[in-house]
């Protein structure tokens, strides 16, 4: 039966795919050889929280030269491109917008001493006797320049006129005889931007014509073409979208393979994850904490034969390493480096998951005391929904305090839904029990708790492997009450992922089969799952 989820990985890498010379690590039932090929984990260099594609140095080790201011700079700019390029796909709801610093700032309290003491100086050109206009000579220059940019390729007409009206050379020698009319310039200027400004913009265009003041009049035509040119790069964006989405895949996958080529250790991290991932799926969790399998990040394949473990298919390995960064720990363990561009994102669907866990929990524990009857009102349970959903905004600071105003809220609204229905209230003691499960709930060890996550989790992973309409029909029990909730955050998780997994399959194949022996690398049907 044909894999109805994210495709399975590339059987064969292509000849554009050139991975660094790595240490070979085999995870196989011949222990002398499994010993033989162990990776040992390297201490990372510095934190990945402000890290994009491990642009560090290089140890002296691995004999790779230290890369050049040049280079550096051309590698951040690829990596910018790279970057924005994977935004604009990813995220529908991408675009530009004014950047405003908080004006309490100190940078925004800079910005702002600077551009006043440089509009002070044009003010003070433009009044001195005879009229200094060097600077206003500048500003027409980026002016004209904004404006061409403004410019759809087809405008050739408005292109040469504005050349014309705006020709430097003739403006210099105008203003070496002091007949620069900088006035009637920002006029025809306030009319070009009319023509070529979105509608939105319609409004601060006309405001500009009530300014006399000719200082305050560039001041304001500049702060409006500042944003004309966000409007322009968002409509660009929009435009560009579905030409990316078309070959996303192959200029990420080409400009992932340039960074590697100038930084052969750009696959460390990624290796690391793949390697404990493919160890974690062969290995019994262990009861104590203090067990190797708690040391992060490990590297060093234990004896399989010892172990009678059954090697992983290295599609389940993957797979399972997806569902693993929704538990990443950025403390202990480098975050992988074919997956930064996404780890905000994959925080956040993180932080979903763990809400969900806990209004799931919530709702399972009340209607376990309040029964089906009152659970099967759609309009009492999505009141319930929402009022939990709000109290929980403060679960992370304070899960105890959250609890509290939970349980008590919660159980109210049970009195009220039962009161209302001519339904039995709850005892005293039910009251209280009640409660008390509730607020039992904010501690990670809880059962019900315990129990939601995994199953969460394990969905997550059923989405991966069966696809979502699957996946759907054959829902875990206990979380049918947040079903729709969960739907869209598993849609979001596997779209991400089934991103990811096209981009860098053949790394991702070409490290596996360093890991799982080729005999047992057979790709196969996920049944036990």
């Amino acid at each position: 039966m044909e894999n109805p989820g994210l495709p399975p990985l590339s059987p064969n890498v292509p000849d554009t795919i050139k991975m660094p010379k790595i240490e070979k690590t085999v995870l196989q039932n011949d222990p002398n050889e499994a010993e033989s090929g162990a990776r040992k984990p390297k201490t990372p260099g510095q934190s990945q929280e402000n890290k994009s594609f491990c642009l560090d140095d290089h140890s002296p080790e691995s004999q790779h030269e230290v890369l050049s201011v040049t280079d550096l700079i051309e590698t951040v700019n690829e990596v910018s491109k790279l970057s924005i390029a994977h935004e604009i796909v990813v995220n529908q709801d991408f675009y530009v917008e004014e950047s405003v610093l908080p004006p309490n700032s100190l940078e925004g309290r800079i910005m702002e001493m600077m551009y006043n003491a440089f509009w002070d100086h044009l003010e003070d050109q433009l009044s001195s006797i005879p009229p200094n206009f060097t600077c206003a000579l500048e500003l027409l220059k980026e002016v004209k320049e904004i404006l061409l940019s403004l410019l759809l390729p087809r405008q050739n007409y408005l292109r040469n006129e504005i050349e014309e009206a705006l020709d430097m050379d003739l403006l210099k020698q105008e203003a070496e005889h002091e007949a620069l009319d900088v006035p009637h310039l920002s006029n025809y200027i306030l009319n070009l931007m009319i023509r070529l400004c979105a509608p939105v913009r319609d409004e601060a265009v006309q405001k500009l014509e009530s300014i006399t003041d000719p200082v305050q009049l560039l001041k304001g035509i500049f702060h409006v073409l500042g944003l004309m040119k966000m409007d322009m790069v968002n409509y660009t964006i929009q435009n560009l979208r579905p030409y990316l989405q078309e070959h996303s895949v192959q200029y990420e996958r080409t400009k992932f393979q340039q960074l590697l080529n100038k930084q052969p250790s750009l696959l460390d991290c990624t290796t690391k994850w793949l390697i404990k991932t493919a160890i974690d799926l062969t290995t019994p969790s262990p009861s104590s904490p203090d067990s190797p399998r708690s040391s992060r990040m490990a590297c060093s394949p234990p004896n399989w034969a010892a172990n009678n473990s059954e090697l992983p298919s290295s599609t389940m390995v993957l797979y399972e390493g997806y569902v693993n960064l929704l538990l990443w720990d950025s403390d202990i363990e480098e975050f992988p480096e074919t997956l930064l561009m996404d780890r905000m994102r994959l925080r956040e669907i993180e932080s979903q998951l763990n809400q969900l866990t806990i209004l799931a929990s919530v709702l399972l524990v009340a209607r376990s005391f309040s029964g089906n009857i009152l659970f099967s009102t759609p309009k009492f349970l999505d009141k319930l929904k929402y009022i939990t959903k709000a109290l929980m905004e403060e679960f992370n600071p304070r899960p105890e305090e959250a609890m509290v105003s939970v349980s008590e809220q919660v159980s109210y609204e049970i009195h009220q839904g039962l009161k209302n229905m001519g339904l039995t209230a709850l005892s005293s003691e039910k009251t209280a029990s009640l409660i008390g499960q509730l607020q039992n709930i904010a501690e990670k060890e809880n059962c019900v708790r315990s129990i939601i996550d995994q199953r969460s989790r394990f969905f997550l992973k059923c989405c991966l492997v069966h696809g979502m309409q699957e996946s759907l029909l054959d829902f875990p029990g206990g979380l049918i009450l947040i079903k729709e909730e969960l739907a869209e955050l598993g849609w979001k998780f596997v779209n991400l992922m089934h991103h990811n997994q096209q981009v860098f399959s053949p790394y991702y194949e070409e490290i596996l089969k360093d890991i799982i022996p080729p005999a047992q690398a057979q790709e196969k049907e996920v049944e036990s799952i």
